[in-house]
């Protein structure tokens, strides 16, 4: 529960202080001393946006301090998945702090981001106010309430696995369903890429080979006679010697010279003659090979010219034309066996489909139960806050199916005997609408985990005898949870456990707010103030003594 709250240059609030009890606390004050502010404040606090306009006139920040107390299990692990803890003695500070074009939060000490901080207050409290009046009116939101009721979660969370299951069946049958006409012309295009590759069997470097074979075939003669040339100059002719004889003659001449230095010179000339022998062997080899090698120069300027033609069509080089090859097989295959997998899809599209809508009905039954239940419970409620021929009913019809199902909920209400029912959106008066969002909320109340429930002008439109009940059914809601209700009727306000005083005084030119708690004999005089706001006399003091002490 909300234990502290601690405000700091805040609009009209240069700094205050509050103390909360539990059960159930109530703010009031004339208007304009700055209810609004505390409620502000507090929202500020459980991470909802800030604006510059809320720093004090004079002040470069503003802060709000919370203290959480008895922390529920659910808030505890919301704390623990962030890594944050509750202190040692259970508690949880909250720490905001904002300027005009910058902010911070502290978690027990600890940075956080305001997304975080939203994440762990919708654990702590509940505010119920005039948006939320609005978003009752708006039928998107019924369905909503009836799951609480129903506490379905279960449910909702198998349905929705098969639903994200169904769409992406749908997905894949859509990427791989083609007209017939278009799967041909597909197929027509693969087959003639595949066989045109197929056909020149590339191979990786072959476009280097062809061309220095294409040098060789320009140059063939000059080639060959230039290769001939040197092996004769080597091995020699018919006629001649070659280089290697005459080294041999000279190795000959010296070799029975019984020498060191001219024994070192002939194993050098032995040496050369050796290493020239294996050169003119690899000449003749050479010469032998070109001469019995395919080098039409024509046919290898073909060749090239295919090669740089698919390279054109099919990539940069010989791999990226084998690999578009592998890719066009792949592709075919897949078109080739896409009936087979739209059949396949299609029938797991059946099953999925059987499966939601078995999931959706069996969702449905666990809202039409809690349905039934919700108006019975909305209905003896509105009943005891005074609108004795009020009947509230939820109505539900079959629609497409989404996300949360396939259920239309609308809240319908009869406030009088005789009339239809009528949806809850054309419900006109004020009153009326603040004690119906009361009744729903008192319902609900016991299905949340939340241990605050903040009320701000829950009294809108109200009166007299429904007022007195309105104050005694928020008494009610505060026997489980912590209630904080900002009232400007007595009758509610009588009802407090905890009566806060919200009060505006006027000091050197500047605007000061203070909130007070009241004992009993101030709250005597602060409910008389709301009775009549003129002067307290002694019958309007005794007539607020009797209403407190009544409560």
């Amino acid at each position: 529960m909300l234990k502290y709250l601690s405000i700091e240059n805040i609009a009209v609030i240069e700094s205050t202080e509050i103390d909360f009890s539990d059960g159930f606390n109530v703010l009031t004050g004339e208007t304009g001393a700055g209810k609004s502010i505390i409620i502000d404040s507090i929202n500020a606090v459980l991470g909802e946006r800030t604006s510059k306009e809320l720093i004090r006139k004079g002040a470069e920040k503003a802060s709000v301090s919370a203290v959480f107390s008895n922390l529920s299990s659910d808030a505890v692990s919301a704390l623990e998945s962030f890594g944050f803890f509750p202190d040692e003695d259970g508690n949880l500070l909250i720490n905001r702090t904002f300027t005009a074009t910058s902010g911070s939060v502290k978690i027990n000490g600890k940075p956080a981001t305001v997304g975080i901080l939203k994440d762990i207050a919708g654990h702590l409290v509940n505010i119920h106010g005039q948006h939320d009046s609005q978003g009752l009116l708006n039928p998107d939101n019924h369905c909503g309430y009836i799951d609480r009721v129903a506490e379905n979660g279960d449910e909702i969370e198998e349905y929705y696995a098969e639903f994200k299951n169904l769409n992406a069946i749908r997905r894949q049958l859509s990427s791989i369903k083609t007209s017939e006409e278009e799967k041909a012309r597909k197929i027509d295009l693969l087959e003639y890429q595949i066989k045109e590759l197929e056909s020149a069997n590339i191979t990786v470097g072959e476009k280097a080979k062809l061309k220095e074979q294409l040098e060789i075939a320009e140059s063939f003669e000059k080639t060959v006679n230039s290769v001939n040339n040197a092996h004769i100059l080597l091995s020699g002719a018919d006629e001649t010697d070659g280089g290697i004889t005459k080294i041999n003659n000279a190795v000959r001449c010296i070799s029975s010279i019984k020498s060191g230095e001219i024994k070192d010179i002939t194993e050098t000339l032995r040496r050369i003659s050796a290493e020239l022998e294996t050169a003119s062997d690899n000449l003749n080899e050479y010469l032998r090979s070109i001469k019995d090698g395919e080098f039409n120069k024509e046919s290898i300027a073909d060749r090239l010219d295919l090669i740089n033609r698919l390279m054109r069509k099919y990539g940069n080089s010989e791999q990226e034309m084998l690999s578009f090859l592998e890719n066009a097989k792949k592709e075919l295959e897949a078109i080739t066996l896409s009936g087979e997998l739209e059949e396949k899809l299609s029938k797991e599209l059946d099953n999925s489909t059987e499966r939601l809508i078995e999931l959706g009905e069996k969702l449905t039954k666990t809202r039409v139960a809690a349905a039934k239940t919700f108006s019975s419970e909305v209905t003896n409620v509105l009943k005891y806050l005074d609108m004795v021929n009020v009947e509230f009913d939820v109505k539900s019809e079959k629609g497409r199916y989404t996300k949360s199902g396939c259920d239309v909920i609308e809240f319908y209400v009869k406030t009088n005997v005789g009339e239809d029912f009528k949806p809850l959106s054309r419900i006109a008066s004020g009153g009326e609408l603040s004690r119906i969002m009361l009744a729903i909320k008192s319902v609900l109340a016991e299905k949340d985990d939340v241990d605050t429930l903040i009320f701000d002008e829950i009294d809108t439109g109200i009166s007299g005898f429904a007022a007195d009940k309105v104050g005694k059914q928020l008494s009610v809601v505060a026997d489980t949870r912590q209630v904080i209700c900002v009232t400007h009727l007595a009758q509610i306000a009588c009802c407090g456990d905890n009566h806060l005083k919200i009060e505006k005084t006027a000091q050197n030119g500047r605007t000061y707010t203070k909130v007070n708690p009241l004992d009993y004999e101030d709250r005597i005089v602060e409910i008389a103030r709301i009775m009549s706001g003129t002067e307290i006399t002694e019958n309007l003091y005794n007539s607020a003594k009797e209403l407190l002490d009544r409560r």
